[in-house]
């Protein structure tokens, strides 16, 4: 062995060996328990232990490791070919393993001979280790028939397996078929000069290693081997564009060099220009998404029983149609991923309005398309009532599958409309996608059809979710404009009946100077809660302004000065320097309401009272009064639910109010009350330890 090069035979087998491992241990995590799995696992860490074998005695040089490097090659030959020999006996079925071992047949026999005659020249060769041409030349001569009896078995194995099986099968045919050739070829050589070439050696083990994605395939294709192993379509596709890439610039670097070798003076100008040129152009095309999308159409359709990936495709889909925010961008987001499924290039969406017409919503790389179509149009109630997608190509040539459809003249119109896809919430039709023609040609079979159906309803699902939920939102918005108009109401209410208060007794007190000026008090005050409310009606429910500190006392006498016409009066009792964080004409208003209930319910001889003190941290403001009182049940019950009153005039608004802005500026509101005796609202406000400014 005096011809080779030690140094890159020892990485080659190396990593050879490296490769048979690290595959063996995938296959033997994914193996389930079947006899042909098993044999190919012990085939791969046959060959595994020849490469390792073949390395460590490069490095070391005891012949009993080269000895062993034939005898691991003979035997992963010899478990292939009881591998390829039991599909032939048992093509439709998994055998057990001593059933195999146990065949007999004519055929299997000889076979059986010619192996062990095979592995005993070529293990006989390696001992001589090429002192005896004659040994050595046997030695060839029994890798040569290993070769040959291999690829008649292939052949066999071939020919003896069902229509239905040979494309699983394929990707093992043509990794073991090309390793066989290898061999043939390689012995042959060796046998008729009685020497080994060694150049040729030296890459054996490369070559042996090539087999292994042929091999991973073929796993991964036949379930009846029981491999839970599986080739990611992505890795897939981006090898197979890498090796194109490679195969591309060794071409266009061996042209190049022709160029400079024979371009004479003008050689290296012309490889210059040349090698940019095909740099441009591998740069153009790798940037091409209809090259991208003919090489995925290659990898899926050539590589892979089923077209699609349906975990990556899913969680694609998904996360393109979560991507949207709005209603809009959801519509966008919808038809991108419907066009990816196939690889358009753009499209249109349609969606059903409140009138029950389809509006055009919304287009990807598409001109916009203004078109309306009717619910009740022959085209739309094809979709809903089948569901089916629609092949405009198709709907040309074999009109009878689409019987009475008439197709709209826009969409007719439309260059390059190839797929009209339905988007079905559970058995309505919300709307529909038109998908203009692939980058790359796609047979639309029923694999496809039945992806792009269910992706249209993913899609029509996330669609009437975005509807209901701006639906909802614009029912809360009336909600909570209805909710404003019914306080604002109530406050009119009470405001009205201080006027129409005023009126009844203007007649009686019109020359009396103190109730003139209680009734100018009354007005001016009525006057400044209307401009209140009608800013309120104009802004909204929520006040324009953010709270700031009120003195409850400024507050409290307000109130007073607006029930002045009322009996009975209201009596006022309240500390100096109680300092809150609220807005003064809603607090006024929420108190006011509460006082005005109490004067409500209590006769013109009875005692209404407000007091405020410090009770902590907090403000205590009491309204008292003697009327008639509430039941246990109905505090319990109704109070402080909106639209309940104990008054045949009331609105059930009031303290529901109240109770929700004291609420919302950190206070709390209770109520004790005893029927015949009275009631007495507490209302705790948070403290301000602080006195206001003259600005305040």
């Amino acid at each position: 062995m005096e011809s080779f090069s030690p140094s890159l035979v020892v990485w080659s087998y190396g990593l050879t060996s490296l490769a048979f491992a690290i595959f063996a241990l995938q296959l033997f995590h994914g193996w389930e328990g079947s006899v042909r799995g098993l044999l190919i696992v012990a085939a791969v860490v046959g060959s595994a232990l020849w490469a390792a074998s073949v390395s460590a005695f490069l490095i070391s040089g005891h012949p009993l490791l080269w000895v062993c490097s034939h005898v691991f090659e003979v035997a992963s030959e010899a478990i292939w070919l009881m591998f390829l020999a039991s599909w032939v006996a048992h093509p439709e079925q998994v055998p057990s393993l001593r059933k195999l071992v146990q065949f007999r047949s004519p055929r299997a026999t000889l076979m059986a001979s010619l192996v062990a005659l095979s592995a005993a020249a070529q293990i006989a060769g390696s001992i001589s280790e090429g002192d005896a041409l004659l040994v050595s030349r046997i030695g060839f001569g029994g890798g040569l028939c290993m070769g040959i009896l291999g690829l008649v078995v292939l052949e066999l194995f071939y020919r003896n397996s069902p229509e239905h099986y040979r494309w699983g099968i394929k990707p093992l045919i043509v990794g073991l078929g090309a390793v066989y050739a290898f061999d043939i070829y390689m012995f042959s050589d060796a046998f008729l000069f009685w020497r080994m070439d060694w150049e040729i050696w030296n890459v054996r083990g490369i070559v042996h290693a090539l087999s292994i994605p042929f091999v991973a395939i073929a796993a991964a294709r036949n379930r009846t081997w029981t491999f839970a192993i599986s080739v990611s379509r992505r890795v897939v596709f981006h090898s197979t564009a890498l090796l194109a890439v490679g195969i591309y610039l060794v071409a266009m670097a061996g042209a190049g060099y022709y160029l400079r070798f024979f371009g004479g003076g003008w050689g290296k100008a012309l490889q210059t220009v040349f090698l940019f040129c095909a740099v441009l152009a591998l740069v153009t095309f790798a940037g091409s998404g209809s090259m991208r999308a003919k090489l995925r159409v290659f990898v899926n359709k050539h590589f892979f029983s089923y077209r699609y990936d349906y975990r990556e495709e899913w969680l694609r889909f998904t996360r393109a149609l979560s991507s949207g925010s709005t209603n809009l961008r959801i519509a966008e987001f919808a038809i991108k991923a419907l066009a990816d499924l196939v690889e358009s290039p753009s499209g249109a969406i349609w969606v059903r309005n409140q009138t029950g017409g389809y509006i055009f919503a919304a287009r990807w790389n598409m001109r916009e398309v203004h078109q309306t179509e009717q619910s009740d149009s022959s085209f739309v109630e094809f979709m809903q009532r089948t569901g089916w997608v629609i092949k405009l190509q198709e709907y040309v040539e074999r009109r009878e599958l689409y019987e009475g459809v008439q197709l709209p003249s826009w969409l007719s119109d439309l260059e390059l409309a190839w797929l009209v896809i339905p988007l079905m919430n559970g058995d309505e039709l919300i709307g529909f996608v038109v998908l203009t023609r692939p980058r790359a040609a796609i047979e639309v079979n029923w694999e496809v059809l039945d992806l792009l159906k269910t992706g249209g309803r993913q899609a029509a699902s996330y669609l009437a979710q975005m509807q209901a939920t701006e639906a909802l939102l614009e029912a809360r918005k009336f909600e909570s404009f209805n909710k404003m108009s019914a306080f604002v109401v109530h406050d009119l209410k009470n405001l009205v009946a201080q006027l129409s208060l005023l009126l009844r007794n203007a007649e009686r007190h019109k020359n009396n100077p103190e109730f003139q000026q209680d009734m100018l008090m009354t007005i001016e005050n009525v006057t400044q809660r209307m401009k209140h409310l009608m800013v309120q009606l104009r802004e909204g429910a929520q006040p324009i302004d953010a709270p700031r500190p009120i003195e409850l006392g400024a507050v409290t006498e307000s109130i007073r000065r607006a029930k002045v016409s009322q009996r009975p009066a209201v009596h006022v009792e309240v500390e100096d320097k109680l300092v809150v964080m609220a807005h003064a004409d809603r607090l006024e208003r929420v108190l006011g309401n509460l006082v005005q209930n109490a004067l409500d319910a209590t006769a013109d001889e009875g005692k209404v009272s407000v007091s405020a003190r410090r009770n902590g941290s907090s403000v205590r403001v009491e309204i008292r009064d003697d009327g008639h009182g509430m039941t246990e049940q109905y505090m319990r019950e109704r109070l402080f639910k909106p639209f309940q009153s104990t008054k045949e005039t009331g609105m059930g608004i009031g303290v529901y109010e109240s109770q929700q802005y004291i609420t919302e500026i950190g206070g709390s509101i209770a109520v004790d009350s005893t029927p015949g005796v009275g009631t007495c609202f507490t209302v705790s406000l948070p403290l301000i330890r602080q006195e206001l400014s003259p600005a305040s």
